[in-house]
Formats: C-alpha cells, structure tokens, sequence
C-alpha cells in the first residue's frame, strides 16, 4: 500500500531482457540501505515491485526488479530504458502520515499525455481516458499518474487533466513528459468500491 507522495526520483541504470519476455531492471536511488530490505515492496511509476536485489554504488544504493511480461503489457514499462527516471515511493508504513491517498500499485490502464499548458508557475496535463475508467474518475477525485496522487481537475468522455505544482514538477518525473508520452494510471480505490457496490 502506497499513499502516491514520491519519496525521489531513480534512474534506470540497466534493463536485462530475459528468455521469457520478461526483465530485470536496476534502479539507481537515494534510499538508505537501512529502510529497504530484499522483499521490500517499492512503487515504481505507479507499479508495485519486488526487490530482489541490492548493492551500494558511491551514495546510491542500486535496486533490482524483476518485472513479468504480464505487467511490462500493462504498463508503460515497455517504454524503458537506461537513463529513464521513475517515480519511487517505500511502501506505506503503520503510523505514517498520509498525505495523498491510498494507492495499490496495480495499474488499471496506460493513457497518453494530450497536452501541457503552462499556467504561471504550475502545468496543466491532459491525458486520454480509457472507456472503462469513465465511470472511476470525476472532477475533484483523487488518481494515481505515475504513481503521483493527483486531484482531477476537469474530465469528460475522451479526457481528464491534472494540475502539477512546482514542488512536485521538479520532485518527480513529470518534467520529462512530453505530448504522447504514456502514462501509467490507477484510479481511486474508494471510486472503484462505490461504483462496484451501485451495480
């Protein structure tokens, strides 16, 4: 469980393709070697991952992921590769203070960024919404882009759009999207169980 605040931003630093389709990636990241531990869960870009592997480099300390061809079909984890940043959140822990709201790390749809428009300081993003999210996102609810707790500022049938404050353009790896860049979404849990519970 995550609350969609991102702790950094990693680097990817190596992708290993394996006989399956599936990969290995290796993240570069400013996490302490003392708060993560080999079976951690990490939400990368939105997608909850297991690390499998561990080693100090300099003043990072590199992580290694094991990503199914399942989820790289779901995500935008096909788009990948060396130099690439993600957005990285520890997993939420007892106790924490939540400031964005509860997310899964499991990816319902990938969208494409339509349009940035800058509004003095802040962006405003526009990305495509899937059919079936119509029914999750509405104006004021609370989304997950890239693993980023966002409030939705305006939909409708085709599109939503968010507003990115500085702190969190320069804090995570929005500053890197451009038009069609592909997005991971996951949308509100609690929208999802409402919906569900009025069928």
């Amino acid at each position: 469980m995550f609350t969609g605040i991102i702790d950094h931003n990693g680097e990817v630093t190596n992708v290993v393709k394996r006989k399956n389709s599936d990969i290995t990636i290796t993240v570069s990241t400013k996490f302490r070697p003392k708060d993560i531990k080999l079976g951690s869960s990490i939400c990368c870009n939105g997608v909850c991952l297991t690390v499998c592997k561990m080693s100090k480099s300099k003043n990072n300390l590199k992580l290694s992921f094991d990503v199914s061809n399942e989820t790289i079909d779901c995500t935008n984890f096909s788009k990948l590769k060396i130099g690439s940043k993600i957005n990285l959140e520890k997993s939420l822990r007892m106790g924490d203070e939540i400031s964005g709201h509860f997310v899964f790390g499991h990816v319902d749809e990938v969208s494409k960024l339509l349009s940035i428009k800058k509004i003095k300081g802040s962006h405003q993003l526009k990305f495509s919404k899937p059919k079936k999210l119509n029914k999750y996102i509405a104006k004021k609810g609370s989304i997950a882009v890239d693993g980023v707790s966002l409030t939705v500022n305006s939909t409708d049938s085709k599109s939503f759009s968010v507003n990115i404050v500085p702190y969190t353009w320069s804090h995570t790896n929005f500053y890197e999207l451009k038009v069609n860049s592909l997005i991971n979404v996951e949308v509100d849990m609690l929208a999802r169980y409402v919906s569900q519970n009025l069928k």
